[in-house]
């Protein structure tokens, strides 16, 4: 099993991350080394989550309010996004591209 963080994953990490470096140095760095810890927990936990939008499957974060959105394809999990949760739920259907 092997894991690729699609392109769209990645520039949520980078905007997450340039967000909590805002409210406190060093938080962002935090926010990354939280957010690829999860990300790896992957190989061994991922397709046990719920599915969210008929085809994603939505992890939590730990540590921060964040929903990590994936597929499984073969032997290989694609993380897709990376999302803040506490925004309009609408908003994140319409950025996986169901709306």
């Amino acid at each position: 099993m092997t894991i690729q963080i699609l392109e769209s994953a990645k520039r949520d990490l980078v905007n997450g991350f340039y967000f909590y470096e805002k409210q406190k140095e060093g938080l962002g760095n935090y926010f990354l080394d939280s957010l690829y810890s999860d990300i790896d927990s992957l190989l061994i936990y991922s397709g046990m989550h719920p599915v969210r939008f008929d085809e994603y499957y939505c992890m939590l974060s730990k540590r921060f309010p964040f929903a990590i959105y994936y597929y499984v394809k073969e032997e290989t999990v694609y993380v897709d996004a990376i999302l803040d949760c506490r925004q309009n739920p609408e908003r994140i259907e319409k950025r996986l591209g169901r709306k």
